[in-house]
């Protein structure tokens, strides 16, 4: 009877230790951020992340539910839940994707939308793709791509970003820190692409990246 005793004793001290170890929710939101690529954008909000000292726990960064931006919103959707159930869920989430080729673009959007509940969901798209964000933090243009037999769209924001980061590679860990020196003047530059764009009822190039990064700025505030 004494070991027995002993035992669930010691069971729950290792119980209770191993809940004072595990991470907790700070008082701030609790945000998801789903990518479309595995390891480019993904890398990116989670070097952002830590640059602005949050939680874990208040900010998931996923890139494992496929580049489809309906697998995007359908993964999104399951984490809200099951983070409901859990007892708490996220105050907002951020599905990250681009227009590039994707046919399911357009009802993407249409779905981020009307999505309940509402003001939770959001939309942070670009025009071709991630790397016209990561372009306006050399330049400002609004030149269109479009795409070539052989040559995409996004392979052409590519190749000019390259002119400015000739050593770029899709899923570089250290970007968000390499470009931090150039964040606010492409913040600038993204939000008058967007303003622009929408003046001429057109879309390409646009992103919303910088709404994204000022959210992960502001989130202790």
């Amino acid at each position: 009877m004494g070991s027995d005793d002993l035992f669930h004793k010691r069971k729950a001290k290792n119980a209770k230790s191993l809940q004072r170890r595990r991470p907790r929710r700070e008082t701030y939101e609790k945000i998801l951020i789903v990518c479309e690529g595995e390891k480019t954008e993904p890398n990116y909000f989670e070097e952002a992340r830590e640059y602005y000292c949050l939680n874990t726990v208040n900010v998931e960064v996923r890139g494992d539910c496929g580049s489809d931006p309906k697998s995007i919103i359908n993964f999104a959707k399951q984490r809200f839940r099951e983070e409901k159930d859990a007892g708490d869920p996220f105050d907002k989430i951020y599905c990250v994707f681009d227009k590039d080729g994707h046919a399911t673009y357009a009802r993407a959007l249409d779905t981020l939308a009307s999505a309940a509940p509402k003001d939770t969901y959001f939309a942070i798209n670009s025009v071709p793709c991630f790397e016209y964000w990561l372009l306006l933090h050399f330049i400002y243009s609004t030149r269109p791509y479009t795409g070539l037999s052989g040559n995409s769209s996004g392979n052409q924001v590519l190749t000019e970003l390259k002119n400015y980061i000739p050593d770029y590679e899709k899923g570089r860990r250290t970007l968000f820190s390499d470009l931090i020196g150039q964040l606010d003047q492409a913040k600038k530059f993204a939000e008058r692409a967007l303003r622009e764009s929408e003046r001429n009822q057109t879309d390409n190039p646009s992103t919303r990246v910088h709404e994204l990064v000022q959210v992960l700025q502001d989130l202790k505030d």
